[in-house]
Parts: structure tokens; sequence; C-alpha cells
């Protein structure tokens, strides 16, 4: 549930709707860092709910950039084609890929994306491990989408970044209820006031 519209200095030009109390643990992610070992062998398990995959909490429970704040979002996030400049290279990701398939016990061949849990649409870490999972399925997957419209709805000022960082963590398939969110067509609102919708803000990005 949401009180209003609250209006702070640290907000980058947008006003963010303000949560009356969170659906969430509302405990700090972990800020990224590219020297975090990769998990061990067989010592990861995928999870489901509702339906769909999710990581294990345990080696993979997100990750954020430091380098994207509240106050910066303009000139990073919400900025066409600012994914690109902190996209990891295949060559590294590849080797990760590799590494985080054997922690999670997946066969092998098994068709997946290298998913960042927190995107980095949503400013996610872009290569912390903890950050980073095999998504099993096809490409472009369900998980996709709901990163696509949390960044519309950060970037139209419906909820904090902070918000949609926890929310997308703590699990993507309840991500809308946990940061207050509801879908109604084709738009994402605020679930206390659906006459507030966000626009599309994604220019030429996609999640992952």
């Amino acid at each position: 549930m949401f009180a209003g519209i609250a209006v702070c200095a640290a907000c980058g030009g947008h006003s963010a709707a303000a949560p009356q109390s969170a659906n969430v643990n509302a405990a700090a992610l972990a800020v990224g860092e590219s020297s975090t070992p990769l998990p061990s062998p067989d010592s990861c398990h995928l999870g489901s709910r509702n339906g769909q995959s999710v990581p294990d909490p345990a080696c993979t429970p997100g990750a954020i950039n430091p380098g994207v704040t509240q106050a910066n979002i303009d000139s990073t996030i919400c900025k066409s084609g600012w994914t690109k400049t902190v996209r990891p290279a295949v060559s590294k990701t590849n080797k990760m890929k590799a590494a985080t398939a054997k922690a999670y016990d997946l066969p092998a061949g098994e068709t997946g994306e290298y998913d960042h849990l927190v995107s980095l649409e949503l400013g996610g870490a872009p290569d912390d491990p903890r950050n980073l999972w095999v998504e099993p399925g096809k490409i472009p997957n369900p998980k996709d989408a709901v990163e696509n419209k949390l960044k519309d709805a950060v970037c139209s000022g419906l909820v904090p970044l902070a918000t949609a960082q926890t929310a997308i963590a703590h699990s993507w398939t309840t991500a809308y209820d946990d940061a207050g969110l509801r879908i109604a067509n084709g738009k994402v609102c605020l679930r206390a006031d659906p006459s507030r919708c966000a626009g599309r803000q994604r220019g030429d990005d996609t999640g992952e």
C-alpha cells in the first residue's frame, strides 16, 4: 500500500510513491564486487514458485551496482542504451555461466539464460556471482517482462529504485505485488492508486 507521493531531494527529478509498509524484507542488498568467488559445484539448488524457476537465495541473493542510485537514474538506468556501457564481456560471462551451471548441478546442454537476478536495467551488479544464475527455459523468458515493467515504474516515479530492486531479488514471480504494483491494460500501475500508471520508459534496453 502507498500513502501518496513523496518528493525528495535525492530522487533525480522523479517523485516516487512512498510505501506505507514493505511487503518484503527491506534489508539492503549487497553491493556488487567482481571479486566475489563463484559458488562451488553442487552447492546450489533451483527452486520453484508459482510454477516458475527461482534461484537459490543462499547462492544468488542479488547484488546491486554502487554506481546506480536514486539520485542518478536519469543518467543511468533511465537513459536509453545505458546498460550496454556496463554489460560484462561475453568472454567473461561464458566462463562464469559454466561455473554457475555446475554449482546448480544443471545437466550439460541445459537451455537457459545467464540472468542477472537484479537486472542491469534495475541497477543490478554486472559481474558479481551473487547476482547471476542460469535461468532455465526459453529466451526471452517471463522474467524479462517483469524487469521491464519494474524499470518503467522506477523511471516514471511510481516506486523508488530500492523498492524495485528488493522486490525482484526477493522473488521475480511476486515482484509486482511486493512493490505495490499491478498490471492493467498492459501498463504498470500503483496498486493503491490504479489511475497512476507508468509510460513506457525502456528505450532500446531489454530486461536481463
